[in-house]
């Protein structure tokens, strides 16, 4: 009997329709680029399909370096390099607003027992707390 857990698992099957040579360069300061060589299944590049470029860099966070990556709309190496900074910018910029986004919605969560909430007691308060 498979369980909630085995449906939502993906099988680890490789596209070989979807295949990439990877390189890494970095300036060993503030981050890396991956180009992404699209291949075929003999691993020569597939021309039908475009070349990528992907920046990554880290921010620290309370819970240690967080990795930033984004894609480079560059057609060389040079012109991904000359537009790292702003892009880099741009994705720790936007990964902020969605964290605060996140505490926000946790942080308005309201929690509700099952059987619902006790009826207000006298005073209009439903806990039994006084103040004097």
């Amino acid at each position: 009997m498979a369980t909630r857990q085995d449906e939502r698992m993906v099988e680890p099957d490789m596209n070989p329709q979807d295949l990439w040579l990877e390189e890494v360069f970095t300036d060993r300061r503030v981050g890396t680029i991956r180009r992404m060589i699209p291949v075929n299944g003999e691993g020569t590049r597939d021309a039908g399909r475009e070349i990528l470029y992907i920046g990554e860099t880290q921010v620290m966070s309370q819970m240690g370096a967080l990795p930033i990556n984004f894609v480079l709309e560059a057609k060389s190496l040079g012109e991904a390099a000359k537009m790292f900074g702003g892009a880099a910018k741009a994705a720790i910029e936007r990964t902020v607003r969605e964290l605060q986004e996140l505490r926000r919605q946790q942080a308005s969560s309201i929690v509700v027992p099952q059987g619902g909430l006790p009826p207000l007691g006298p005073g209009g308060g439903g806990g039994k707390i006084q103040m004097p």
